[in-house]
């Protein structure tokens, strides 16, 4: 199918020479007196990489660079769409669906609230139509059990935007770029493309990667952010690790959220009235009774009251009008830090010096990481920033565990142990209804169960899954019985990092029952996922060698059922 696809293929080139500006239209090798395409092809039986090389004579300053190819959708395929990071809703779409963009009536909170900044809306135009996709790093046309899948295998170069038009009948392959400025070989595209079903296509996409299976195992813990949230102290930490350990539950690691810290970004200035006696001595606590010990922080930012923010403004990053970047509206507002600096790196590393060596940390998750590649430089691109950064926080962290939220996932693959696959849940089921008008990576339970299903293919591939957190306590709590049941359902068949914030000590009998069964080690493989589009999702699955089968209701409905496997499909 691809190499005849391929056969179609058209490079379109826009650039920039003394302010003078280019376009360029071909289909194979290409040479002009600015400069060379070098095209590779290499096809198999069932797949085909293509490899793009653009050699400038002259310094070039990219304006646009991407790959059409012509395909012919129909009516019962499906195509599934890569949010841009962690957080940005991912699924498999119908073809006559529209994507979500943030709403116009949302327009005069964005400066208030800085929605923007958590996704792609600064560099991706959206098409406000029906059948106009857009997705990151990889994706792919499902017919039945038939994959058409196309991943970029590197986005050291840009990151690599898949955009499908249904009613023009093609799929263009964009490289974000944009005022890039390149005076040796640019290696613009590496692409793999394959066709069959979806084991197999993901783990060749993940062999010519040369990304191997992650070395970390499953693990089940509790954190505190979803009950307690900023509002720790010491003494709740201990409660709640004793109970655990007391009540002897089956859980691997006990992880310190946000709160700790004086400020986002002061992460050694520890809240001397809520941890008097400094975060080493939970860390030991922890693992005392046997657990490993886990904490947040956010590498890439720092808050406007931090001591950080007001004594070294020079850290923070500039964009090409020398402003400082505005990351989100966290907190009191945060920025990015210019990691390209050397007193920046030295800053950070410093930092996981003393939370991992010092004070005995296994586990650190970071958090915010998309804030580091806000802005591209002159000769780097975003996605470029994004892949180095992930690698020095590999190197920072070394043989200890990293836990990766808020980051495009592509720069992740193969460097973060385990990965934060969606959104925040929320402690009601969808959050309010004006909410829905702003940014894909808005807080909601809803929208994490979507993506856990969406990138279920990436857990123990690229990383481990982590689908986020479940809740079965009745306090602190909106959520309805039967939503709870679905989170704890898809966070144990479609991730291996799971999460609760619960202060066990308030649960009933039945709880406890629940919990243990949730925490229980099983194996299960899910054998088919079936989307309808009135909102119900089918699941069909093998665990400890039942088959069995699921609906979920991805609407804001309340249906969640599990039967033993029929062979008739439920109805709603």
């Amino acid at each position: 199918m691809f190499k005849e696809m391929l056969d179609t293929k058209s490079l379109h080139f826009e650039y920039w020479i003394d302010n003078k500006k280019y376009k360029v239209l071909c289909s194979h090798n290409f040479a002009n007196e600015h400069f060379e395409i070098v095209e590779i092809l290499k096809h198999e039986h069932d797949f085909s990489i293509i490899k793009i090389v653009i050699k400038p004579f002259c310094e070039l300053k990219i304006h646009s660079l991407s790959i059409e190819l012509r395909h012919v959708f129909n009516d019962s395929e499906m195509i599934f769409v890569n949010g841009y990071q962690s957080w940005t809703d991912s699924k498999e779409f119908f073809i006559d669906e529209k994507m979500k963009s943030l709403s116009i009536l949302a327009t005069p909170l964005l400066n208030k609230y800085q929605f923007d900044k958590y996704g792609d809306y600064h560099f991706k135009k959206y098409i406000k139509r029906k059948g106009e996709f857009h997705g990151y790093t990889y994706g792919y046309v499902r017919n039945d059990e038939k994959f058409q899948f196309i991943g970029s295998l590197s986005e050291k170069n840009g990151f690599t935007i898949i955009n499908s038009s249904i009613k023009q009948n093609k799929i263009t392959i964009e490289k974000e770029c944009k005022n890039i400025f390149i005076n040796s070989d640019y290696n613009a595209f590496d692409l793999f493309m394959i066709e069959g079903n979806e084991s197999y296509v993901f783990d060749s996409y993940f062999a010519a990667m040369k990304v191997s299976k992650p070395k970390a195992h499953s693990m089940n813990g509790w954190t505190s952010w979803y009950n307690y949230y900023q509002n720790i102290n010491e003494e709740l930490m201990l409660k709640n690790l004793n109970a655990l350990s007391n009540l002897n539950k089956n859980i691997d690691i006990f992880q310190i959220d946000d709160g700790y810290q004086t400020y986002i970004g002061d992460w050694l200035d520890i809240d001397p009235i809520k941890f008097p006696h400094g975060m080493k001595l939970i860390a030991q606590r922890i693992h005392e009774k046997g657990y490993k010990a886990g904490i947040w922080l956010s590498p890439f930012v720092c808050e406007t009251n931090s001591k950080l923010f007001r004594e070294k403004q020079d850290w923070i990053l500039r964009d090409d009008m020398n402003q400082l970047v505005l990351a989100g509206s966290n907190w009191s507002r945060f920025y990015a830090l210019n990691i390209e600096l050397p007193e920046v790196r030295k800053y950070i590393k410093h930092v996981f010096s003393i939370v991992l060596n010092d004070w005995g940390y296994d586990l650190v998750k970071l958090d915010f990481l998309y804030a580091v590649c806000l802005v591209p430089s002159k000769y780097k691109t975003r996605g470029q920033i994004m892949c180095e950064a992930m690698e020095f926080l590999r190197e920072c962290v070394g043989d200890k565990l990293i836990l990766g939220c808020g980051v495009p996932l592509g720069p992740s693959f193969g460097l973060v142990d385990y990965c934060r696959i969606g959104c925040d849940v929320g402690l009601d089921w969808n959050d309010k209804p004006y909410m829905k008008l702003f940014h894909r990576e808005r807080v909601s339970t809803l929208n994490a169960i979507g993506n856990s299903i969406g990138r279920r293919q990436l857990n123990g591939r690229a990383f481990i899954n982590d689908p986020d957190v479940f809740f079965l306590r009745e306090n602190n709590i909106k959520l309805k019985q039967t939503q709870k049941e679905t989170i704890a359902f898809v966070n144990k068949q479609f991730g291996r990092l799971i999460f609760t914030s619960d202060d066990i000590t308030n649960y009933t009998l039945a709880q406890h029952k629940l919990f243990d069964e949730i925490m229980s080690e099983s194996q299960i493989f899910i054998n088919k996922v079936n989307p309808y589009k009135n909102g119900i999702v089918e699941i069909i699955y093998t665990q400890d060698d039942n088959k069995k089968i699921a609906q979920i209701n991805l609407t804001n409905k309340e249906i969640f059922g599990v039967k033993a496997y029929e062979t008739k499909i439920l109805t709603h």
